[in-house]
């Protein structure tokens, strides 16, 4: 009998329940959703099988406080962690959730050790790196989830902007998933109309610094927590162009080795997701401030490893 696909979503708050369902729906994988506080996946896992009949499902989904339930994830979504908080930069995390991405790298590695990572946990970057050197995988096994996330927002105003459909809009948003993304408005278009043609410069720039206080924005609104609709969704995307080998081109936080003059550092730039994890890393030619602002964003992710001191 054919093994169904399995997923494993470590840290069963907001963000991954949320992933969960949405993976549930889709029908194509069981899922284990993992959490350290007693009892509260096995709820959430209760709560979505109870929905299987109505939405006509057949996934399973368990909740565990057991790491032995997720042995053998052919992919495992890392989203455990202290969340951001009002007036706390991504930066003031490291160290908090430095020692709870240390602990669930190892636990991943010791049950699936072929799996491939893809890291939601913040600083986004900092994580990936961390969990890519404890890990020991190959880098086209360890992702992060970033880009995707603050492309979505950048599409997401601009389409707002122009009262046009989202689906018309494309974009890339490089660099640490942090206050030094990189959107490449020079690139964007809306239905194959660049973006510079639709939009003057200033109100370009102040679409740009919206999408990089993205999830600031709505931390301040909802007061207690951070988003988790549209981090959930990106991840789903990232899922599927892995399991579905879709050969998805998606900006990542990858592990960068000389590509774009950045060497031994997890940056955000477009890959091609497919079954073997992050496939091709595109190579998008920069002008000299578009270079310049990517290194900028690389040398704050290198602050905070050495914050970690790894």
């Amino acid at each position: 009998m054919a093994r169904r696909t399995k997923i494993s979503v470590i840290g069963a708050g907001f963000v991954g329940s949320t992933l969960a369902q949405r993976l549930v729906e889709r029908d194509y994988a069981d899922i284990v959703m993992f959490d350290i506080i007693p009892n509260m996946p096995q709820g959430k896992a209760l709560d979505m099988l109870e929905a299987g009949p109505i939405l006509g499902y057949d996934s399973k989904v368990i909740g565990t406080n057991d790491y032995g339930d997720t042995a053998n994830s052919d992919i495992v979504v890392i989203t455990s962690g202290f969340p951001r908080k009002p007036g706390m930069s991504r930066d003031d995390l490291v160290k908090k959730n430095q020692e709870v991405i240390t602990q669930v790298t190892e636990q991943v590695v010791r049950y699936s050790p072929n799996c491939i990572i893809i890291m939601v946990t913040n600083p986004l970057d900092a994580m990936a790196q961390l969990a890519y050197k404890i890990s020991g995988f190959p880098r086209n096994r360890i992702v992060g989830e970033s880009g995707v996330l603050d492309t979505a927002r950048f599409r997401t105003f601009v389409a707002q902007e122009l009262n046009v459909s989202v689906r018309d809009v494309q974009a890339y948003v490089l660099g640490g998933h942090g206050d030094t993304m990189v959107p490449l408005t020079r690139m964007s278009t809306v239905a194959g109309v660049p973006l510079s043609q639709l939009l003057p410069p200033q109100r370009i720039e102040e679409i740009v610094q919206r999408t990089r206080d993205g999830g600031a924005e709505i931390v301040k609104l909802l007061g207690t927590g951070s988003a988790y609709f549209a981090p959930s969704a990106s991840v789903l995307q990232m899922v599927e162009a892995i399991l579905l080998d879709k050969k998805m081109i998606l900006p990542c936080s990858v592990y960068l080795e000389g590509e774009y003059g950045i060497n031994g550092l997890f940056v955000g730039v477009p890959v091609k997701l497919g079954a073997g994890g992050v496939e091709q890393i595109i190579q998008i030619d920069l002008d000299e401030n578009e270079r310049a602002q990517l290194q900028r964003s690389a040398d704050a992710v290198q602050e905070l490893i050495k914050v970690m001191e790894i």
